[in-house]
């Protein structure tokens, strides 16, 4: 188990039931036209064609597959030879349902799926989008709990009760309900506005914390790399990671419940490790105000008590990083960062098992509810099962889900501090002395009230669920702490397995286009089952070695599983955000030494 010689896992998605993408649902309405145009700079557009229902519940097969030809044979940033190869029905009812409306903007119009609010959005590039269709194509009648194609889940996500916005982010992937890397809106104050667990997803606040040092990579590479080895080495023994793992901590029942209540606020230096000016440094300073520990089951607690200050498995991990490449001083320099070469420690976790039966308790309650009390518009898809939000079922799922929050809040803060004891030990000094301070704290799978201006000019209090998507927020926020009022809120962007990990900086246009948000990660491209199947572990082991990257991890099969392979390319992700505004690269990261289950 330790010693192997590798690099990362990554994705911010929420673990092996929302990876699985092979054989999505069914398209149930009777015709689908996928209409997409492209332009290139000088404005030349074209069309691709009809995608059909035959009735039986498949999708015309070779419909798409014109699609993907044209995708393969096109050429320039507009692909314009794409859709010139697939102009036919669409052209002909002079109806474009999904279309590429510039460079990077997939737009997906009302009518595609039954009841749509709102158009929806996909933020793409020529790659992302064949990756897109290509998910599309392969996607059949599949099970009756298959997870349907990300296109059609964005759709669906619009046609919900009181929804204003649904955006994909460029790592989007298809997940439970919602896509992974779906942003959507809701405005709370319309009627019937609703909250779908399905939106936040298993691992409620699965998100990733940034701490920097003033350790360099050429004192971790001195002498053959042995404290490379050696940090790598007491990290994997002091950080608790895999499935089952239990915690070091001991916490009691009164103590679970303070921290699922107050967050970080119940944290500190002397008992904890945690220092004080951590919270300030962390999505709503490290503690939602609206938790509500009395919705929290007692299965839940139960499950999450002994996982504080634990990784868990998947593609969670803790990773040493070294800032690669800076991409502006300025904000670079507000987070602590000035040199190439300084170290950083990338933590990716969430809930654990407390946050996943939170959610299963919660969707079994709303699936009985609307058993009982179905409602007048049927969903599109009973995995984004939803309750209004003012009603009783909604507020205690809303309490149950920001409790969670607080948890995940705490472990990634336990963590931290062990990552802290470990550099004192490696280093023989002081975490402080090694300047190991908290750059930010993200939320990647959360809904949360902010008030947001719609393209029409309309002013909303909006319910955002954000699931695999990172919150953006531009210079000037209100909500960010004084040190990152001038650069505007630090987005961490983690990328696939050895490869770059990104941080950016959130914008105005954020606010505009994808309700302050940006991606979160890669996104995965081939599923779980898939990846086991198609990767060898020791070539992917081998790769990883001569990429320099230390890994230490309990499952020898999950190499495979986070294979860089298995995901989307990180560089046209971020660059796919930045070209469209939505974030800017303040600096980038790669893998030294890698912590996983």
């Amino acid at each position: 188990a330790a010693g192997f010689a590798g690099g990362d896992a990554r994705c911010g998605k929420e673990g092996v039931a929302e990876d699985e993408c092979e054989g999505g649902g069914s398209w149930r309405t009777k015709r689908r036209k996928v209409g997409a145009s492209a332009r290139d700079d000088s404005g030349a557009r074209a069309k691709v064609e009809e995608i059909r229902d035959n009735g039986d519940g498949e999708l015309d097969r070779r419909s798409v597959e014109r699609v993907e030809a044209g995708m393969e044979a096109g050429t320039g940033t507009g692909a314009d030879s794409v859709v010139e190869r697939g102009r036919t029905a669409a052209e002909q009812d002079g109806e474009e349902l999904v279309e590429l409306v510039d460079a990077n903007r997939l737009i997906i119009r009302r009518g595609l799926v039954p009841n749509m609010r709102t158009d929806g959005y996909c933020l793409v590039n020529k790659a992302l989008l064949a990756t897109l269709l290509q998910e599309l194509s392969s996607s059949g009648a599949g099970s009756a709990g298959g997870m349907r194609p990300s296109i059609e889940q964005v759709a669906n996500v619009a046609a919900l009760p009181g929804a204003v916005g649904s955006v994909a982010m460029p790592d989007i992937h298809c997940g439970y309900g919602f896509a992974i890397g779906n942003v959507a809106a809701i405005d709370v104050d319309a009627p019937g506005a609703v909250v779908s667990p399905g939106g936040v997803g298993f691992d409620i606040n699965c998100g990733v914390r940034l701490l920097r040092s003033e350790v360099m990579l050429e004192e971790l590479l001195r002498r053959d790399g042995r404290k490379q080895r050696q940090l790598a080495d007491v990290l994997f023994a002091n950080v608790p990671a895999g499935v089952g793992t239990r915690s070091a901590l001991r916490c009691s029942r009164a103590r679970l419940e303070e921290l699922l209540t107050r967050g970080m606020l119940a944290l500190d230096e002397l008992h904890d490790g945690v220092w004080p000016e951590d919270r300030a440094h962390c999505e709503e300073g490290g503690c939602i105000a609206a938790a509500d520990a009395r919705c929290v089951s007692e299965r839940a607690k139960t499950r999450g008590i002994g996982q504080l200050g634990t990784l868990g498995a998947g593609n969670h991990y803790a990773e040493v990083q070294a800032v690669d490449e800076i991409y502006d001083a300025a904000a670079a320099r507000a987070m602590g960062i000035t040199r190439v070469g300084q170290i950083c420690v990338m933590i990716h976790t969430g809930s654990r098992g407390l946050g996943h039966q939170v959610c299963t308790d919660y969707l079994k309650q709303i699936d009985a509810h609307l058993a009982e009390h179905p409602p007048s518009q049927p969903l599109n898809d009973r995995q984004l099962a939803c309750v209004p939000v003012a009603s009783p079922l909604g507020s205690a799922y809303l309490g149950a889900m920001n409790a969670a929050a607080n948890f995940a809040f705490c472990n990634r803060s336990f963590i931290a501090a062990q990552v802290r004891r470990s550099f004192e030990q490696v280093f023989g000094a002081s975490a402080r002395e090694l300047g190991m301070h908290v750059i930010y704290d993200v939320c990647h799978n959360i809904a949360k009230r902010e008030t947001h201006k719609l393209s029409d000019g309309r002013t909303v209090a909006a319910l955002v669920h954000r699931k695999g998507a990172t919150r953006a927020f531009p210079p000037g926020h209100p909500s960010l702490p004084p040190a990152y009022q001038r650069c505007g809120q630090p987005v961490l962007v983690g990328g696939s397995m050895g490869t770059s990990s990104y941080v950016l900086t959130g914008t105005q246009r954020a606010m505009e286009l994808t309700f302050g948000s940006t991606c979160h990660g890669a996104g995965r491209q081939l599923s779980r089952s898939k990846a086991l199947h198609s990767l060898a572990p020791d070539e992917v082991l081998a790769a990883l070695a001569a990429r320099g990257v230390e890994l230490r991890m309990h499952n020898k099969k999950l190499v495979a599983e986070e294979a860089c392979e298995a995901y989307k390319n990180i560089h046209d992700v971020v660059d796919v955000c930045e070209a469209a505004g939505i974030s800017s690269k303040c600096f980038r990261l790669r893998p030294i030494a890698v912590i996983k289950g």
